[in-house]
């Protein structure tokens, strides 16, 4: 029987393949105190232990007005991890123009034009975000049934008008393996949660890739595996 890779196994190999991490760099990294940003958050504590570290981190948490509050648990655990924090208080009802409707699309847009701001404003290179394998699969599905486009999250990705680049360490990294992780660690069960999540596609597509996949995560890594092995000569 195989043993499980590690998650800290993963991400560094995301982080080598990708290059996310280099020396001298200034992360970001998007706290919303759920199991994803978490299990990164700790990453990156674990990591800037190494002798090699060479780089600097910082969670901001972006609180909007109608999230619930920060999980004073998680606030503990950065305490214990000795991660450096801040939040930063948003009225994000208060930009809805006459017409238009909150839904979880505007409302992260307007959480990571917050976080880019912050960035660019304390010089802050690099922005680290919890987007696990999930999340990338989810959204090529999205863009392949809803916009007719053979797209989604990339791991790296520079900002073609700032000097700032979005990075996702967690690429390689399946739902279920960080769920296994946060229960292993005992922060479990904390999610980032709304009154609009209701109003999300991303819900169909979850759906859609469970019943593709059945809910395997080998399936799951295939098909990112897929993404990096096109074959253009066989495609229209």
């Amino acid at each position: 029987m195989n043993k499980e890779p590690k998650l800290s196994s993963l991400i560094d190999k995301a982080c080598f393949d990708y290059n996310l991490i280099e020396k001298g760099d200034r992360i970001l990294i998007g706290a919303s105190g759920g199991k994803d940003s978490t299990a990164l958050i700790q990453y990156f504590s674990n990591r800037a232990k190494r002798p090699e570290c060479g780089f600097e981190y910082m969670a901001l948490n972006i609180q909007s007005d109608f999230a619930p509050e920060f999980p004073p648990k998680i606030l503990e655990l950065f305490k214990k991890w000795k991660v450096p924090f801040e939040s930063i208080p948003i009225n994000i009802s208060a930009r809805i123009k006459e017409g238009q409707k909150m839904n979880c699309w505007w409302c992260s847009t307007q959480r990571r034009t917050e976080l880019l701001k912050y960035a660019l404003e304390h010089g802050y290179n690099k922005i680290a975000l919890g987007h696990h394998l999930d999340d990338m699969l989810e959204t090529l599905l999205m863009n392949v049934l809803n916009k007719g486009e053979f797209s989604t999250m990339i791991p790296n990705l520079q900002y073609e008008n700032y000097p700032v680049r979005i990075i996702r360490p967690l690429c390689y990294v399946a739902e279920e393996r960080i769920i296994a992780h946060a229960k292993k660690e005992r922060f479990a069960g904390y999610v980032c949660t709304c009154n609009y999540q209701e109003n999300s596609t991303r819900k169909e597509a979850r759906k859609k890739l469970k019943l593709l996949t059945e809910g395997s995560v080998d399936a799951k890594e295939k098909m990112f595996t897929a993404l990096q092995n096109i074959k253009p000569e066989y495609l229209p």
